[in-house]
């Protein structure tokens, strides 16, 4: 950490600079394509031209793929100017990043009394670098608004508030694949909570269904399980265990292989988060969950991928907090450079370099981000300590320690139908033409 103020401004600006650099130059523009997909849908429905699953993106084979609960809450649509809607997207992307980034390490710039202003600066402006995250705000993808939803209702509502659940709900009935975060909260013990979420998703639902019944039908039976609104399961981009099966065999993918990959890693993660749950580590929980959907899901886009994010800041903060600690250093930097290289990976479109070559070292490449997510899933750093005769579940996210929490807290202080599409129209770039024929 920078000592003088204005050390701490020329590092700022050369990081900020970096990474405004890095994506002028190398990130290509998606043209907000998944957000006029959206935007076309609403309007084309609420005029009264069809069904929303009936619209297809001029040019392409891309409809909206949301369950019609997400419909209803995206009818603002209908009444907003294109530009505002963009406006919209952007700023709230943002700004629910930035309350993400915040509960999960605030608490150890606070308690080291760092400079927030400088902290926040380098964070954002790495996280605008981050592959996912810009591919996030390039496609205008609500994943983050997903993201913030769960993260909200695990930090401030699951142990706290009788509507615990409730966000994770509302999530679920927006795109599904939250749901596993419902399987989560049974895991941890937290059963009323879980089962608010499943009430939640379950009344939002009816409640589409009685407001937009024909709608709620065609999606049910048949959208949902219409696998041509989805795209090809061995494109580049899909970073799943999915993605990695059918890279191997492109023609004809196992779906027993397939199967197996999910019960060994869906295994480990309720290994590694029952090991949480007995510590009340419920930030490890919450982040290895994310970690799990990525991995579980049949398709994971790259944007998908920002629910990697809790687990990428809970491994950072923890070794900002073990690096403070002189008896910690040691591990605190190994933290710090395993998330360096996981954060440095997702962010240099490694895997576009690869996109027709599944062979040899292509194999490796080419499943990169899906890698990373496995070493995620096995490497995240879980508190230590057993909780186990206490409050069943997780009592406190805003523990800093890896360690119990003590009076002297340590020595040294402190997936609609699933996926969207992949884009082939409509996106421009230098790298374009390679990524999306």
């Amino acid at each position: 950490m920078a000592r003088t103020r204005r050390g701490q401004v020329v590092i700022a600006v050369a990081v900020a600079a970096a990474a405004f650099t890095l994506v002028a130059i190398a990130a290509p523009r998606r043209g907000f394509f998944d957000l006029k997909v959206y935007f076309g849908a609403i309007n084309f429905w609420a005029h009264g031209h069809g069904e929303v699953y009936d619209f297809l993106q001029p040019f392409t084979k891309y409809g909206f793929t949301y369950p019609p609960f997400a419909a209803l809450s995206m009818l603002p649509m209908a009444v907003l100017p294109w530009g505002v809607v963009i406006t919209i997207s952007l700023l709230a992307t943002a700004a629910v990043t930035a309350l993400v980034a915040w509960w999960f390490l605030g608490p150890v710039v606070t308690a080291r009394r760092w400079p927030r202003w400088f902290v926040f600066t380098i964070a954002a402006a790495l996280l605008f670098a981050w592959e996912p995250m810009r591919e996030t705000l390039s496609f205008g993808q609500v994943n983050m608004l997903l993201v913030f939803l769960v993260v909200a209702d695990l930090v401030v509502l699951v142990g706290r508030s009788r509507w615990g659940g409730v966000g994770v709900g509302l999530a679920t009935a927006i795109k599904l694949t939250p749901g596993i975060f419902i399987v989560y909260l049974l895991l941890a013990r937290r059963r009323r909570e879980a089962l608010v979420a499943a009430a939640t998703t379950a009344a939002a639902t009816v409640l589409a269904a009685v407001v937009a019944p024909h709608a709620s039908r065609i999606f049910w039976t048949d959208a949902l399980w219409d696998t041509d609104r989805i795209g090809q399961l061995s494109y580049i981009s899909n970073q799943s265990l999915e993605g990695i099966v059918a890279r191997l065999n492109p023609g004809d993918p196992s779906r027993a292989l397939w199967a197996a990959l999910v019960l060994v890693v869906f295994a480990v993660w309720v290994w590694r988060v029952r090991l949480a749950v007995r510590s009340g580590d419920e930030r490890a929980g919450l982040a290895l969950t994310g970690v799990l959907g990525c991995l579980i899901s049949p398709v994971t886009w790259i944007h998908h991928l920002v629910w990697l994010l809790p687990a990428m800041l809970l491994l950072v903060a923890r070794g900002l907090d073990a690096v403070a600690d002189p008896g910690g250093r040691r591990r605190g930097v190994r933290l710090l450079v395993f998330a360096g290289i996981v954060y440095g990976l997702l962010s240099s479109r490694l895997v576009w370099y690869f996109s027709d070559h599944f062979t040899g070292w292509g194999l490796l490449c080419s499943n990169a981000y899906a890698l990373a997510s496995v070493a995620l899933l096995v490497g995240l750093p879980l508190a230590s300590g057993d909780r186990s005769g206490g409050t069943p579940g997780v009592p406190d996210l805003r523990q800093v320690d890896d360690g119990p929490v003590g009076a002297a807290h340590r020595k040294g202080g402190s997936a609609a139908v699933g996926p969207e599409a992949e884009v082939s129209v409509e996106a421009t770039g230098r790298f374009v033409g390679l990524e999306y024929p």
